[in-house]
């Protein structure tokens, strides 16, 4: 799979554009064994330790999949399970404590080497995880509580804390837990906002076709309907992103651990080189009805004394109210944006009247709701988004994504109202 994002790793502008925007969050980094084996592995703490000093903290939970396997092979043992999902007898968990020791050991060795603070925790308990369907699972455990304290108190002091998957139940005695499943309770407890999970492959993929993003409602269709379809790899990760998602983490990334600058490509380019799984963030935005025909006209009205937006009558609004959406909080209408399509220039769809109540400016409405036009516009077979702004251009360039062009590249229909305005609006457009 080629690169082709517009942000190289290398580039600290590109990079500074997202900062403010992770400042301050929690990435919960999930570290397969077998990426923890490779030779890429000390590039990827070294670009954790660029995430440090961006000011993103981080967790790192890592798993033992190819140790295990590695160690059992070695000593001629035959083991019950070596992901953590099924059963673990007393000898498979012994050669598992075993294998985390030397995988923490690694994780925490080139942590230092790039002079990032560590700590193994127990911040985990777990409890047996039972018997199910008939099967007694013996050592196998699952998450019973999280100190999620203890693990905010080490991130604010800069450590960043290293979690395995030999967790310890009320007793003291250890049970082996599947890193995946570590790695959502994880992100659950101390709200991340992202969980990137490493693996040895590129990422997702439905039916053969590489997903560069998908949403959870689509990947959960999927799971459930034809769970075959999923490469067999990511299906683990695959059902604990939709579990890390639907409790809270707005984002999950699939990676390929084995790329050079892969995580910072991932996080600091809007295409990013591995799979996307992601909520749906646009659960308060609608069409518009003509029953919100006054109330968008109201909402726009003081931005069209401001000259910010284009003067339309609720005749005129109403007349194409198709072409609206609207984003609504405990059903009043909060914002507002509009799409046009042009039919003498099929690939172009205009992205306009974008209008959000002063009460919920830096909330990211903004951006959502040109983003959402922007989907749709891509649904309905556009492949560029324009935008005039006479005003907020700054906005659609540096928060948006769009970039300045000349007046030439409008639809011509659109080029007449433009000349014949006067206004003489910035000329945006965007690849879709």
């Amino acid at each position: 799979m080629s690169n082709g994002a517009e942000i190289k790793p290398t580039d600290l502008r590109g990079i500074l554009k997202y900062v403010p925007r992770y400042h301050d969050q929690i990435f919960i980094l999930a570290i397969d064994g077998a990426v923890v084996a490779d030779e890429n592995f000390g590039n990827i703490l070294l670009d954790v330790a660029v995430l440090r000093s961006l000011g993103i903290k981080v967790v790192i939970v890592h798993g033992i999949g190819r140790q295990l396997e590695e160690l059992a092979e070695s000593r001629k043992v035959p083991l019950t399970d070596a992901i953590g999902t099924g059963v673990t007898d007393a000898t498979t968990l012994d050669l598992a404590i075993r294998a985390a020791g030397r995988v923490t050991h690694l994780v925490i060795e080139d942590l230092t080497q790039n002079n990032l603070k560590a700590a193994l925790t127990n911040a985990v308990r777990s409890a047996p995880l039972g018997i199910l369907r008939g099967i007694d699972h013996q050592f196998t455990g699952r998450v019973d509580r999280i100190d999620r304290d203890f693990l905010l108190q080490l991130i604010a002091s800069g450590v960043v804390p290293v979690v395995n998957p030999i967790a310890f139940d009320r007793d003291g005695r250890p049970l082996r837990v599947n890193s995946d499943l570590l790695a959502a309770e994880l992100a659950e407890s101390l709200h991340a906002s992202k969980i990137i999970f490493f693996t040895p492959h590129a990422g997702l993929e439905i039916g053969g076709k590489f997903q560069q993003q998908i949403s959870v409602d689509a990947l959960r269709d999927v799971l459930t309907n034809k769970p075959d379809a999923i490469n067999e790899p990511m299906r683990s990760k695959a059902a604990h992103a939709i579990k890390a998602i639907e409790t809270g983490t707005p984002r999950v990334h699939l990676l390929d651990g084995r790329q050079i600058d892969g995580l910072l490509t991932e996080i600091f380019s809007n295409e990013g080189v591995g799979t996307l799984i992601h909520g749906n963030e646009y659960q308060q935005i609608r069409q518009a009805t003509k029953r919100d025909v006054r109330a968008i006209y109201n909402l726009t009205r003081s931005a069209v004394k401001r000259e910010e937006l284009l003067f339309r009558t609720q005749q005129a609004i109403e007349k194409n109210i198709e072409q609206f959406y609207v984003f609504e909080i405990d059903e009043n209408l909060i914002a507002c944006v509009s799409l046009n399509l042009y039919a003498e220039k099929p690939g172009f769809a205009e992205v306009g009247s974008l209008y959000v109540m002063p009460f919920y400016h830096h909330r990211g409405i903004g951006k959502k709701m040109v983003d959402y036009a922007c989907m749709v516009a891509k649904e309905r077979g556009a492949t560029t988004a324009l935008a005039l702004s006479t005003q907020a251009y700054t906005f659609f360039t540096s928060v948006c994504g769009f970039t300045e062009a000349d007046k030439e590249a409008l639809p011509e229909s659109r080029l007449k109202a433009y000349d014949d305005s006067g206004r003489n609006s910035k000329v945006l457009l965007k690849k879709l």
